[in-house]
C-alpha cells in the first residue's frame, strides 16, 4: 500500500485485497443494477487481469437483461453472463462500484455461496458488507481505486485495460468537471496506454439515437420548480415515465438528471423513473454548491440513505415507492 493510501483512515488493505485476488480458484465479479460505465468499466478491467493469469472469472448484473448499448464497445466484454449463469457458490466475489448489497438486486443471493467477499467502491455510504473492504470515498471513480489495487498486486495496465478503468473515470468525473488532485495525472497514465480518451467520452456520453430527443421533450415537460425546499436552497425535479421510453432503452433516461441539474434557482435535483413493477420508481438526486470554492452544497447521499439508498455528497440516488404526488411529497419531507 502506498503512503498515499496509508494516509487515507479506513479505506482498506491493498495488499490483503491483493493477496485474495492471488489465491482466488474462481472469482465472480457483480456490478450494480442499471449498470453504468463505472460499473461495468471496474468488472470487466478486473476480470481481463484475472483471465490472463489464468483464473476463472464471471462478471454479471441483475438489471436490466442487456448491458448498455453505449458499453458494449468496452474490452472484456466477453467474460460478461447472464444472472442465471453466474456460480451459486465461487471462492472470492467481488463487488465493484456498490454503496450496498442491495445494489446486486436479485444476485444479492450469490454473497452467501462466496468462500470470501472483497468490495471495491468509492461511494461515501458503503455499508462494508465484504469481508474484505476497499472503500475510498474521496476517489473519483471505482475504476480509481481498482487502477490502486492493480498497482499494490503488481499487475500492469495495458491498453484493453485501460479502456475500461478510463471508462469509470471519464464518467464519474463528468468529463472531468468534477475532479480532485491527481485526477488529470491519472487519466494521462491511461492515455498514455493508447487508448482514444475522446471516443470512449463521445460513444459514452454524447452518443444517443434520435428518439432521445422527443423522450427528452416529453420529461422536461414535466419538470417542477420548489424553490423553497431545504430553506431555500431549492429543489427542481421531472419524471421519466415507462411511456416515455418509447423506442429508446432505459439507458437514455440516465443522461436527464444532468440536464435538470443545471437549472440556476434550485441547488438540488431529481428525476423520478418510473420502473416496470406497478409505484415503484429510480430516483436519481444531484445537488451543487452555491457558487465558486463554497463547498456547501446539500449532502445529497445523507438524504438518500434516509430514504434507503446511498451515493456521494453531490449525486446519489434511491428506490421509492408510492404515486408521484406520494414520492415528491417523500423527498421534500427529506430535504427539510
Amino acid at each position: 500500500m502506498s503512503d498515499q493510501d496509508a494516509a487515507r483512515p479506513g479505506v482498506g488493505d491493498f495488499t490483503a485485497a491483493a493477496q485474495a485476488l492471488s489465491a482466488a480458484t474462481s472469482v465472480t465479479i457483480l456490478c450494480h443494477v442499471q449498470p453504468d460505465a463505472d460499473t461495468i468499466g471496474s468488472g470487466l478491467a478486473l476480470a481481463q487481469v484475472l483471465h490472463r493469469r489464468g483464473i476463472p472469472v464471471w462478471v454479471s448484473f441483475a438489471e436490466p437483461a442487456d448491458l448498455p448499448v453505449s458499453m458494449g464497445s468496452l474490452p472484456g466484454a466477453q467474460h460478461l453472463v447472464p444472472p442465471a449463469e453466474v456460480p451459486d457458490e465461487v471462492d472470492l466475489l467481488v463487488a465493484v462500484d456498490c454503496g450496498s448489497a442491495a445494489r446486486l438486486g436479485a444476485l444479492a443471493d450469490r454473497l452467501t455461496g462466496a468462500r470470501d467477499t472483497l468490495v471495491i467502491d468509492h461511494h461515501r455510504s458503503n455499508t462494508r458488507f465484504g469481508t474484505l473492504n476497499l472503500i475510498d470515498p474521496s476517489a473519483e471513480s471505482t475504476t480509481s481505486v481498482l487502477t490502486r489495487l492493480l498497482d499494490a498486486w503488481g499487475e500492469p495496465i495495458d491498453r484493453p485495460v485501460a479502456h475500461c478503468l478510463y471508462a469509470g473515470l471519464v464518467t464519474d468525473t463528468g468529463s472531468f468537471r468534477w475532479v480532485r488532485p491527481g485526477t488529470h495525472e491519472l487519466a494521462e497514465r491511461l492515455l498514455a496506454t493508447g487508448i482514444d480518451g475522446a471516443e470512449i467520452a463521445q460513444t459514452l456520453l454524447d452518443t444517443h439515437p434520435f428518439g432521445w430527443l422527443p423522450m427528452l421533450s416529453r420529461v422536461l415537460g414535466s419538470a417542477r420548480l420548489e424553490p423553497d425546499a431545504h430553506g431555500g436552497v431549492g429543489l427542481v425535479y421531472a419524471f421519466v415515465r415507462r411511456a416515455d421510453l418509447d423506442g429508446v432503452t432505459q439507458e437514455e433516461a440516465e443522461s436527464v438528471v444532468d440536464i435538470v441539474r443545471t437549472t440556476a434557482e434550485a441547488g438540488v435535483a431529481a428525476v423520478f423513473k418510473e420502473s416496470p413493477d406497478p409505484g415503484r420508481w429510480t430516483v436519481s438526486l444531484r445537488s451543487k454548491d452555491s457558487g465558486p470554492d463554497r463547498h456547501d452544497g446539500l449532502d445529497v447521499s445523507a438524504v438518500a440513505t434516509a430514504l434507503g439508498g446511498g451515493g456521494h455528497r453531490y449525486a446519489a440516488g434511491y428506490t421509492a415507492h408510492g404515486t408521484p404526488e406520494e414520492i415528491v411529497a417523500a423527498l421534500l419531507a427529506g430535504l427539510g
